[in-house]
């Protein structure tokens, strides 16, 4: 049940760079190019008080002005095709609004499925205004113990690490912090787009609106000996170490699995996860880099097959997979036209409820911004779907230590077996 309260808004404008920036148009990587990517990330960011009510708006604002000088790109907006940012100064739509109550009587949100998204992140401006800005901004303050920031981003022009470096200077000037600790670098030529014969147009993926409908379910993971034992497990019978993703991901896999093939019938399930192709980059990448710059790591195994493996055995299924990432993220780098005039789009994997896709959130660098008084309590993403099987590893509101897992991933009537699953192996 979502709590009741009221936002007022007080103003909404663009704010722009604060000294005269380039205005000429960049061009975008062939990774940044994805039709998948024409979408916007939203978060929600819960932060104590800065001050006296009415005192986060006005940093912040004034703050983001400063970064936008040296991340001028962002106030910009995209081109029609796609292709390139055209730096124009334009500004990131900002709005600040105050809540009729405190963020300690809605349980400073840590409960996400009661959060009403809608008041708490920006609109879009005005159509007459004829600006589709990159990034919006919403801050709404409560009565005295802190504010959240509603933020949409454009992922064409930013990954995961990119945006939270971004805030991260936002926070820096907010601080009185300067020079920034990194300095912003575009260089998005180090992946040009393909040179075809011709211009080539991927048809859209074979896609039947399903008969499902998902619904969302989170797992708390405190970082206790559950995780400890599988690690430990893991390496007296493989010798080597796992990740603290790589356990959530097998459990994950494992258990979802499990609670959604009930029939006698074998299937192929995959799961999918991006990974950071940063460091797989010669020559190497310069720091400050925030552009796009990840590759899917595909897992495909039967039911059965994962309905019988330990998780040990899973984990190693996963690690193969990763293996395999340099060779195949170079593959695509270099290329080449098929002879049907048709380039395989390793991004655009069949959909269906035999999918999964994982997403990590917990170390991308949200929850290091710092506006000037210490980290967020917790971020909390907004990306579900009812019909694409989508789980979130992020981490659990401040002060606790551990994985928050944000679900959407099984329809209602496998949602218990699914639930019970992970709590056999991950006890509250």
């Amino acid at each position: 049940m979502e709590f009741k309260f009221s936002v007022t808004k007080s103003s909404e404008t663009f704010v722009t760079p604060s000294e005269p920036t380039p205005l000429e148009a960049l061009n975008l990587s062939r990774i940044d190019r994805l039709p998948v990517l024409r979408c916007n990330a939203r978060t929600l960011h819960v932060f104590e008080p800065l001050g006296p009510r009415g005192a986060a708006g006005p940093t912040i604002r004034e703050a983001l002005t400063k970064a936008l000088v040296p991340y001028y790109p962002l106030a910009g907006r995209l081109s029609k095709d796609g292709s390139t940012i055209e730096c124009t100064g334009d500004g990131v739509w900002f709005v600040e609004t105050s809540a009729n109550c405190s963020l300690r009587s809605v349980g400073y949100f840590e409960d996400v499925m009661t959060i009403p998204f809608d008041r708490l992140l920006p609109s879009s401006p005005p159509e007459d205004l004829g600006v589709d800005p990159l990034v919006l901004m919403q801050i709404t303050e409560f009565e005295g113990d802190g504010f959240v920031i509603g933020l949409i981003f454009c992922h064409t022009i930013c990954d995961g690490l990119g945006a939270a470096q971004f805030l991260k200077a936002v926070g820096e000037f907010a601080r009185g912090a300067y020079p920034l600790t990194t300095t912003p670098v575009w260089h998005r030529d180090f992946l040009p787009p393909p040179q075809l014969p011709t211009p080539t147009v991927l048809p859209p993926p074979d896609f039947t609106l399903p008969d499902y409908h998902l619904v969302q379910a989170n797992i708390d993971i405190p970082l206790d000996n559950n995780i400890t034992r599988l690690k430990h497990e893991f390496t007296k019978e493989s010798l080597t170490h796992c990740s603290t993703f790589e356990i959530v991901a097998a459990v994950l896999w494992k258990t979802w699995t499990q609670s959604i093939i009930l029939g006698p019938e074998s299937k192929t399930m995959k799961l999918v996860f991006f990974a950071n192709c940063r460091p797989l980059v010669a020559p190497p990448l310069p720091k400050g880099f925030y552009g796009n710059c990840f590759f899917p790591v595909i897992v495909s195994a039967s039911s059965e097959k994962l309905a019988c493996a330990s998780i040990v055995e899973v984990i190693k299924m996963i690690q193969e997979a990763k293996v395999s990432l340099p060779e195949k993220f170079t593959n695509w780098v270099n290329s080449k036209e098929k002879s049907d005039g048709k380039i395989e789009d390793p991004f655009a994997p069949p959909l269906g409820y035999d999918t999964l896709f994982l997403s990590e959130w917990g170390r991308l660098g949200f929850n290091e911004v710092d506006y000037g008084n210490g980290p967020p309590l917790h971020v909390v993403p907004l990306q579900g779907s009812p019909i694409i099987p989508v789980a979130i590893v992020g981490s659990l509101p401040r002060p606790n230590k551990g994985i928050r897992l944000m679900t959407w991933c099984v329809e209602n009537h496998h949602l218990q077996p699914f639930l019970n699953s992970m709590t056999s192996i991950f006890p509250h």
